[in-house]
C-alpha cells in the first residue's frame, strides 16, 4: 500500500515512524529515571530510620566505601533532586514528541484525503499509542 503513496505522503509516513521510535525511546528513558528516582527516595526514607552513628557504606563501582550519615544523606538528596528534574524534562519531551506526532498524522491524513488517493485504511487509527 505504501508503494502507491505520493512521495510527499511517503516522506510524512517515514517521519511518523521516526517520531514513534523517538517516543518509545523517551518513554523507556523516563521509565528508567522514574525507577531510579523511586529507589533513591526509598533509600532516603530508610536513612531517616537509621541512627546517625551507624556505619555505612556506599557502592563505588565494584567497591563498597565507608561513608558517614551526613554524606550519605546529602548524596541521596542530590540524586533525588537530579532525578526529579530528569523525569520532568523527559515528561516535557514526551509531550512534545506526542504533539509533533499528532500534527504530522493530521497533515498526512489531510494530504491523503485532499490528494484523492482514497486514503489507505488505518493511517488515522490506533498505533500512535498513548506515549
Amino acid at each position: 500500500m505504501q508503494g502507491n503513496l505520493p512521495p510527499e505522503a511517503q516522506e510524512k509516513l517515514e517521519e511518523l515512524q521516526d517520531l514513534q521510535e523517538k517516543a518509545q525511546q523517551v518513554a523507556a528513558q523516563k521509565q528508567q529515571a522514574e525507577t531510579q528516582l523511586q529507589e533513591a527516595e526509598t533509600a532516603l526514607n530508610e536513612l531517616e530510620d537509621i541512627d546517625e552513628d551507624t556505619g555505612m557504606y556506599r557502592r563505588v563501582g565494584e567497591l563498597l566505601v565507608q561513608t558517614d550519615y551526613a554524606d550519605a544523606q546529602d548524596d541521596l538528596e542530590e540524586k533525588v533532586d537530579s532525578l526529579e528534574i530528569r523525569v520532568e524534562t523527559l515528561e516535557k519531551q514526551e509531550e512534545r514528541v506526542q504533539e509533533q506526532f499528532e500534527e504530522l498524522q493530521t497533515e498526512l491524513q489531510n494530504m491523503l484525503q485532499g490528494g484523492g488517493a482514497g486514503g489507505p485504511g488505518g493511517m488515522g487509527g490506533p498505533g500512535a499509542g498513548g506515549a
